[in-house]
């Protein structure tokens, strides 16, 4: 009689053999991830107990002054409150699977396989490590050293490792195992397998509005990248989809493991393309345990502005251009514009006349080793030096006898300060940004910099915004280090007093001493950029070399890592922003990584992209795309004026087809139109974005829309639209109304 499981005579469901193996071992993995969990939850009650005895404490003996003797302990108290804290922190932050590895090895080759699955010697990896009662591991920090052999381990070079496992949880539970085996041959006969691979099952997963860590499937190329050494520059390189982004991002968590005394106390700073990447890629460092890196976009390197606004492909190329350096140092030294040109003193019976020239002198002499703020020492002394040299010899007795007295009288003459406060005032960066915006006076300032056509296009594009455009900051930031900040009145030094405060609505503001040199120190400090320990620079093909000149700044003494691939590059000169980077960070010792294998598109779109950019870059680094999904790029051609609504339509049958994200990608002259005919759709899983913005994102399906304006209207041309073809996981469709643009 047949009694299979589906026979209704066997009086039960019988399961498949291998489907109760699965059980099993899900069921032992979830006992071990259990006790993980249960371990974690114990320490951070310990730790909050630890925090609220020393806030107890601090309560209790925070009565009157220290004595000497108790400030020890006062000072132990505060560091265990605050380690209390941090682990606190640590233990309650998302953990996404807390453990997702397992390493089951022998004793290598030299030693005789073993028998039973249960003689070989596991260890469990997770996103931090966590001990038992008797302080043995329960699970090790993948940053470990005993962790290498999860990444590093190949059939070539097991590293002793038989068997890799790789736990697929959701929250706290275990949903799939996925095993390589690494060494059959010494494998126990009782070892199970399971699974077809942890890449490809993570790879197949939809994409969502964030960026996930890799930390389970980080393979052994992006591994040697990760734990490169801490020193010099680590240069990670690399084709569209190869991970470059996220094996930087577990590299910056690596250093602060590996050296978190340097690194936390120096501070890590990631530097990215725009706001929308920063967002995209907020939550991968917090989800492997870090939330003490700076995360900041290009356009948000100097504090105080946040700019987002993009400029026209030919005033971004100038603004980034080097030549900017010889245009911004003139217009800082330059006179003020509407500044009075003539200065007239009465005194001691005489009146003292300095023309224009005669102040240009003055403010030339003054600016000659010295930044404009911090040169008004240096240009009253000018002044008063002119003024001496005009005044009649026979005058010169009494009050008069030298310069020295003739200068105490002149500075507190109310017609010398109120032409000094115009002549020779505090300068913003933004200030003289916003003075190249005259044509006449950046005509003199361009002298053999820029050619008409070139001033007339920055110029223009100066006065046409109120806004500063992410090409400005990196101008900014040159002319705060060319202005300098003002000095800061010393303490037990009189300070000059402003006759002129108040006098617009009869108020004076009533502030002490110590709260004018506060206020004098903080705004000082403002305009001197944070140095940072370690600096990670990704998409920095992109970079201008006016940009490299910023960012470099935030760093003098740091570690770099520096992500990028020159085909991707939307900077429309490569060599002269890398001669740029190098003239900064030459005198570093160099890392150099390329990762091989593009896990983010299909193979059919990526090898249209890779038709598409060997047109102009027949040497383009192509990685090896790993997956195929069996669908080739679709190309819609339609009247130019029913473009934007053929972009949605194509968007709303891609929901269809995924159940991620999709990307409508669109020149920036386009997007109103594109995004009125999405606000359509009302779903969020849509999402319109320009070339320059999709930088570095990715999608399960991806709208191009008219890739012939993408290539004319962005900087970096064809190369944007490469990057612009390399963003779909899964399906892509072009909208456009020719065919020209196609290989």
């Amino acid at each position: 009689m047949d009694q299979s499981p589906t026979s209704p005579h066997s009086g039960k469901v019988e399961q498949p053999e291998s489907v109760v193996v699965e059980q099993a071992e899900l069921e032992a993995e979830q006992q071990h991830v259990d006790r993980v969990y249960g371990r974690v939850a114990e320490a951070a009650r310990s730790a909050s107990r630890i925090a609220v005895e020393g806030h107890q404490r601090a309560q209790a003996q925070n009565v009157g002054r220290v004595r000497e003797e108790e400030q020890t302990g006062l000072y132990e108290r505060d560091v265990l409150v605050f380690a209390a804290a941090r682990r606190i922190a640590e233990l309650d932050a998302e953990h996404e699977g807390l453990v997702f590895g397992r390493l089951d090895s022998d004793h290598g080759e030299d030693k005789p396989a073993v028998e039973r699955a249960e003689d070989l010697e596991s260890l469990y990896v997770g996103r931090i490590g966590v001990r038992d009662a008797e302080y043995e591991p329960l699970v090790i920090d993948w940053r470990a050293p005993a962790a290498e052999p999860f990444y590093r381990a190949t059939a070539a070079d097991r590293l002793a490792v038989v068997r890799r496992r790789v736990l697929r949880n959701k929250g706290a539970r275990v949903v799939g195992i996925e095993d390589d085996l690494l060494a059959p041959e010494r494998a126990p006969e009782d070892l199970p397998v399971m699974g077809e691979g942890a890449l490809m099952a993570s790879l197949s997963r939809a994409r969502g509005h964030t960026m996930r860590d890799i930390v389970a499937t980080i393979q052994a190329e992006q591994d040697l990248a990760i734990r490169a050494p801490a020193r010099g520059v680590t240069i990670i390189g690399g084709g569209p989809g190869t991970g470059k982004t996220v094996v930087a991002l577990h590299r910056a968590a690596y250093l602060l493991y590996s050296d978190r005394r340097r690194f936390e106390r120096g501070g890590v700073l990631v530097v990215g393309p725009s706001a929308a990447f920063m967002a995209y890629i907020e939550r991968v460092l917090p989800s492997l345990g870090e939330n003490t890196v700076s995360l900041r976009a290009v356009g948000e390197l100097v504090d105080g502005v946040r700019a987002t606004a993009v400029d026209e492909a030919d005033a971004a190329a100038i603004k980034g251009s080097l030549r900017m350096r010889g245009v911004l140092s003139r217009a800082a030294r330059d006179r003020v514009p509407a500044a009075p040109t003539s200065l007239r003193v009465f005194v001691g019976g005489a009146t003292i006349e300095l023309d224009a020239n005669q102040l240009d002198n003055v403010r030339r002499n003054a600016l000659r080793r010295t930044p404009r703020n911090r040169a008004a020492s240096e240009a009253r002394k000018g002044l008063v030096a002119a003024l001496w040299s005009r005044f009649p010899d026979d005058l010169r007795n009494g009050v008069y006898a030298d310069r020295e007295s003739f200068g105490d009288i002149v500075v507190d003459l109310p017609a010398y300060r109120s032409f000094f406060a115009s002549w020779w005032p505090t300068l913003s960066p933004q200030t003289v940004l916003r003075w190249l915006g005259d044509p006449r006076r950046l005509t003199r300032w361009a002298r053999n910099e820029l050619g008409p056509a070139e001033v007339d296009a920055l110029a223009a594009a100066v006065r046409s915004t109120d806004q500063f455009t992410i090409a400005d900051v990196a101008l900014l930031d040159e002319l705060s280090h060319l202005l300098g900040r003002p000095p800061v009145a010393e303490p037990g030094k009189d300070e000059e007093f402003d006759w002129l405060e108040g006098l617009s609505d009869g108020v004076n503001e009533v502030l002490t001493t110590s709260e004018r040199r506060a206020r004098a120190a903080a705004a000082a400090d403002a305009d001197e950029p944070e140095e940072y320990a370690h600096v990670l620079v990704d998409e920095a093909q992109d970079l201008s070399p006016m940009q490299w000149r910023m960012v470099t700044r935030r760093g003098p003494q740091a570690s770099w890592t520096i992500v990028g691939d020159p085909a991707q590059s939307s900077w429309p000169d490569p060599d002269e922003a890398r001669q740029a980077m190098e003239s900064m960070l030459s005198h570093l010792q160099r890392h150099a990584f390329r990762l091989s294998t593009n896990y983010r598109n299909s193979a059919e779109i990526y090898a249209f992209a890779g038709e598409v950019i060997r047109r102009q870059i027949p040497d383009a680094d192509l990685p090896n795309a790993v997956r195929s999904t069996g669908v080739e790029p679709e190309h819609r051609v339609f009247d130019a004026a029913k473009v934007a609504e053929a972009a949605a339509d194509a968007a709303g049958e891609l929901l269809q087809l995924v159940e991620g994200t999709v990307g409508v990608i669109v020149p920036p002259g386009l997007r109103p139109a594109v995004d009125a005919t999405l606000a359509e759709l009302n779903n969020p899983r849509v999402v319109a974005l320009t070339p320059l913005e999709s930088k570095g994102l990715e999608y399960d399906a991806v709208v191009v829309v008219e890739p012939d304006r993408i290539v004319s209207d962005t900087l970096g041309g064809v190369r944007a639209l490469y990057v612009v073809l390399t963003r779909a996981t899964q399906r892509m469709i072009t909208v456009n109304s020719t065919t020209q643009w196609l290989p």
